[in-house]
């Protein structure tokens, strides 16, 4: 049906990122903005099971206090179908959501209303409707900040921000274990004698945890980016940093399918102008195997990262240097040795920024951040969705093949949806990020249509596989396509 040769080869190239693809910059599919007439800010998205989006972030228009934690679900369109405030009289945030494996939502973030200090970790959990179902705090008499959350194997979570009540500096990287009902299990600090923030945690395909954010009390310069590596209980493994004399910031992470890991950030070290994005490609071992600015000659800052299905890059931040306003919001997409492929900017007048991208399900971009060239207020949240990225192959022109993974990440078994456009035979293989071959769920010919095939996380000996990164290619007659899913154990 298909030559094994082809499989290897094919295996090979991903496993380097080797594309033959030439890309179009896609144009925009909608825009929304949500919030009231005060001041209304984003920390983060994410696509829902469902295909709808979930954002949260901070409203200074809606709810009890001077600030309050804003959940906004909408749907696969970018309409409202609810919003939900948390928090009390003083200052709430919300800073990272997920959904949770049961189709609940857990929110980070920060609030100054509850807790023992000036300002607290803040950790809620919702359910499908936006509901509290709990609330947690976490931390000591001074400042402490949530910045990011992500689940864990154990149906608990981990929490990455910043703290001045603990640790060994004026403020140090804060990181809490929580179980599934948010009690502490654990928390560790890191950092030096002066300043260093977290802004960023995901989880490793070894079980542990990588950090990155930035430092005052380690590096080359005034502060640099930070990355930290830790085990399962959170003892640091190594840590690196990056940047040179100047400011450089890191704040987003992804561990990547070769077992490295992709930082975004913004740099006042290199580049072309006052600050440019920057984008920082390490091994499993955190050394640099390259690095990346883009920009202009004014301020261009980078937040957010995520690698493609294609093995390439998508950052969004903001930029001054390019656009149509005082700052727009600033979409770049980079192949796998970082070099652009395309950019886009997105704004009016007054000043736009980026704060988070994602892949969607369908292969386009979704970007959450905040506007003042639109919406109904000083500041409005703004979610702009991306048409499908126009890719050609050099081979033949017909229609890629769509694959679609769900859940991702997944605590047992995945979906994959895929449709193909022509009839033809279809294979598709898991691997893991070695390019070791797990299973294969589909050999044999189908004709044109939308097709289902689960995955129980098992490999082709009917052993349950380790939690990790697991390559997905679906191979047709004249097409390969990828994905990847994250195994929680």
């Amino acid at each position: 049906m298909f030559n094994d040769l082809r499989f290897a080869g094919t295996i090979a190239c991903l496993l380097m990122f080797v594309s033959i693809d030439i890309y179009a910059q896609p144009d925009t599919l909608w825009t929304k903005t949500y919030g009231g007439s005060d001041y209304d800010r984003c920390g983060s998205l994410q696509q829902t099971s469902n295909g709808g989006y979930i954002i949260v972030g901070f409203t200074s228009s809606f709810g009890e206090g001077g600030t309050d934690a804003y959940l906004i679900k909408a749907d696969s369109s970018g309409d409202t179908l609810w919003t939900k405030t948390y928090g009390g009289a003083s200052y709430d945030y919300g800073e990272s959501v997920q959904q949770t494996s049961d189709g609940k939502y857990i929110i980070a973030g920060g609030t100054e209303s509850f807790g023992a200090g000036g300002s607290d970790v803040y950790l809620i959990k919702a359910d499908s409707s936006g509901d509290t179902l709990w609330t947690k705090t976490y931390g000591g008499g001074n400042d402490d900040y949530g910045k990011s959350v992500q689940l864990t194997s154990d149906g608990g979570y981990i929490i990455a921000g910043r703290t001045e009540s603990f640790g060994t500096g004026g403020s140090d990287v804060y990181l809490i274990k929580a179980d599934s009902s948010g009690d502490t299990l654990w928390t560790k600090t890191y950092g030096g004698a002066s300043h260093d923030y977290g802004w960023s945690v995901q989880l490793t395909s070894d079980g542990g945890y990588i950090i990155t954010g930035y430092t005052y009390s380690f590096g080359a310069g005034s502060d640099d980016v930070y990355l930290i590596k830790t085990d399962s209980s959170g003892d640091t493994l190594w840590t690196k940093t990056y940047g040179g004399t100047n400011g450089d910031y890191g704040f987003s992470v992804q561990q990547t399918s070769d077992g490295g890991y992709i930082i975004a950030g913004y740099t006042y070290s290199l580049g072309a102008g006052g600050s440019d994005v920057y984008l920082i490609k390490a091994d499993s071992s955190g050394d640099t195997l390259w690095t990346k600015t883009y920009g202009g000659e004014d301020t261009d800052y980078g937040y957010s990262v995520q690698q493609t299905s294609d093995g390439s890059y998508i950052i969004t931040g903001s930029t001054w240097s390019f656009g149509t306003g005082y700052n727009d919001v600033y979409l770049i997409k980079a192949d796998s040795s970082g070099d652009t492929l395309w950019t886009k900017t997105y704004g009016g007048e007054d000043t736009d920024y980026g704060y988070s991208v994602q892949q969607t399900s369908d292969g386009s971009y979704i970007i959450a951040g905040e506007t003042k060239s639109f919406g109904a207020g000083f500041t409005d949240i703004y979610l702009i969705k991306t048409e499908q990225e126009s890719g050609i192959e050099e081979y033949t022109p017909e229609p890629f093949p769509i694959l679609q993974v769900s859940p991702n990440p997944c605590l047992g078994s995945v979906e994959l949806e895929y449709s193909i456009t022509n009839s033809s035979d279809v294979r598709i293989d898991i691997y893991n990020i070695i390019g070791r071959k797990v299973t294969t769920l589909e050999n044999e010919h189908k004709e044109a249509g939308k097709y289902t095939v689960t995955w129980n996380g098992i490999d082709q000996s009917g052993i349950e596989v380790p939690g990790g990164v697991y390559l997905i290619l679906l191979y047709t007659d004249n097409h390969t396509i990828t994905g990847k899913v994250t195994v929680l154990r």
